[in-house]
C-alpha cells in the first residue's frame, strides 16, 4: 500500500501544471521604456492572443497527463511514463505573462490609459 501511494505521489507530481497557476517570469519593463503608447497597446495584444494560445495547450496537456496518470495509477503502473509534466510551453506561457506585467507598468509610467485585464483564476 505504502509503494502505491509513493509511486502516485511521484506521477502526480510530474503533471503539467493548470495554465491559471502558470506564475509570470519576471521580465525588465526597461526592454519596452522606447515603445510609444500605441506601440505598447499593439505588443499587449500580441502576446495576450498567444499567451491565449498556449494556456489552451497547456491545459490540454494537464487534460492529457491526467488521464495518462489515472491509467498508470488503476491499469498500468509503466504508464507512468506518458506523463510529460511542465516544458517549454510552461516556460513561454510565463515568460508571456512576465511581459504583460513589464508592459502593463511601461503603461502606467507613461499615463497611456491602457487597461490590462488579469486571468480569471477558477
Amino acid at each position: 500500500m505504502r509503494w502505491g501511494v509513493l509511486v502516485l505521489a511521484v506521477v502526480l507530481a510530474g503533471c503539467a501544471t493548470k495554465s491559471e497557476d502558470v506564475a509570470p517570469s519576471y521580465v525588465s519593463p526597461y526592454q519596452f521604456e522606447a515603445l510609444t503608447c500605441s506601440q505598447v497597446a499593439e505588443e499587449s495584444q500580441r502576446i495576450a492572443q498567444r499567451a491565449n494560445e498556449l494556456a489552451g495547450v497547456q491545459d490540454s496537456k494537464r487534460t492529457k497527463d491526467t488521464v495518462a496518470t489515472t491509467v498508470a495509477v488503476v491499469v498500468f503502473w509503466p504508464a507512468a511514463f506518458l506523463v510529460s509534466g511542465d516544458d517549454r510551453n510552461t516556460a513561454e506561457l510565463a515568460r508571456l505573462r512576465g511581459e504583460m506585467q513589464a508592459l502593463e507598468q511601461v503603461s502606467i509610467r507613461k499615463r497611456c490609459g491602457i487597461q490590462f485585464q488579469r486571468p480569471t483564476t477558477g
